[in-house]
């Protein structure tokens, strides 16, 4: 009989013994201990006031310092000359004496010597060459500018404006379609008590210390070559639209403007001046306190 064929009898594995079966797990998936939530802490209205009162306080501070220094030339002037007046007193410029006026005829000396001590000496004012107005009592000698009316005719204001403002780099401004020195009326000049410190301008503060002045102090214009004499008789505030203040009046009146508090338009200061000879003596004594 033939052979039977042999068969590989060995047994087969068990894919399911526990020799042959691994597990892996993986242990990046495996649950972790939660962390623990921080506390959050309840602000109240306390805290809630105390840092919006500190970031007030910062905020105005830098509103202060950004506008001392947009204004420091201004308030300069203003500082010394208050310290200067706290040391020393008033100290305002000298104004010139009226020249004296000989009405009599002199019989000179034969002698040439004699004859020049009998010839007294001359003493004659000098008037500048240009426009200007002098208060003595802040030293300023500025010079007054002429604007043109026509666009105030025309009604033209932004380039009235326009003019004006340039016309301030230079000194003070006559305001136009205001009386002249000399004139009837009401003679108009403002000028800036501050302006940006990065204009060209020489006088961007030049009525800074028009503050400073008081009833009784003097005022000399000179227009023309003509010297006119005033002496302040009122001060006030008014609001920037109030024009009541350009208007013509039957009396001589000179009139001062410029923005107030000083490094802002809020308000306008306004100081009105008469003329020296439109004024009693007694009048004169009382605006000057009794001098």
């Amino acid at each position: 009989m033939p052979e039977e064929p042999h068969h590989n009898l060995q047994p087969r594995k068990d894919p399911f013994k526990e020799d042959n079966f691994v597990m892996h797990i993986d242990q990046t998936s495996a649950p972790q201990d939660p962390q623990p939530v921080p506390k959050v802490k309840k602000r109240t209205y306390k805290n809630v006031l105390y840092d919006a009162g500190q970031q007030l306080f910062v905020t105005l501070l830098i509103l202060v310092v950004g506008f001392l220094a947009l204004n420091w030339s201004a308030f300069y002037q203003i500082a010394s000359n208050r310290l200067d007046r706290f040391l020393h007193g008033e100290n305002q410029m000298e104004l010139e004496e009226e020249p004296t006026t000989i009405s009599r005829s002199i019989e000179l000396s034969t002698d040439p010597e004699l004859s020049k001590k009998q010839i007294p000496d001359l003493n004659l004012t000098v008037a500048p060459p240009d426009n200007r107005i002098i208060i003595p009592k802040i030293n300023q000698n500025i010079p007054i500018i002429r604007v043109s009316s026509k666009s105030l005719l025309e009604k033209d204001f932004s380039s009235l404006e326009k003019e004006m403002q340039e016309a301030l780099h230079d000194g003070v401004v006559h305001y136009p379609g205001t009386s002249i020195p000399g004139q009837k009326g009401n003679v108009v000049i403002t000028g800036h008590s501050s302006y940006f410190p990065w204009d060209p301008g020489r006088f961007k503060d030049v009525f800074a210390l028009l503050h400073d002045v008081d009833l009784g102090d003097d005022v000399v214009v000179y227009y023309e070559q003509e010297k006119h004499n005033y002496i302040i008789t009122g001060i006030k505030e008014v609001q920037p639209e109030n024009i009541d203040v350009l208007k013509q009046t039957p009396e001589d009146r000179l009139t001062l403007i410029t923005c107030t508090p000083v490094g802002t338009n809020l308000r306008r200061l306004v100081v009105t001046a008469t003329p020296v000879d439109e004024l009693t003596d007694q009048e004169i004594v009382e605006l000057k306190g009794g001098e």
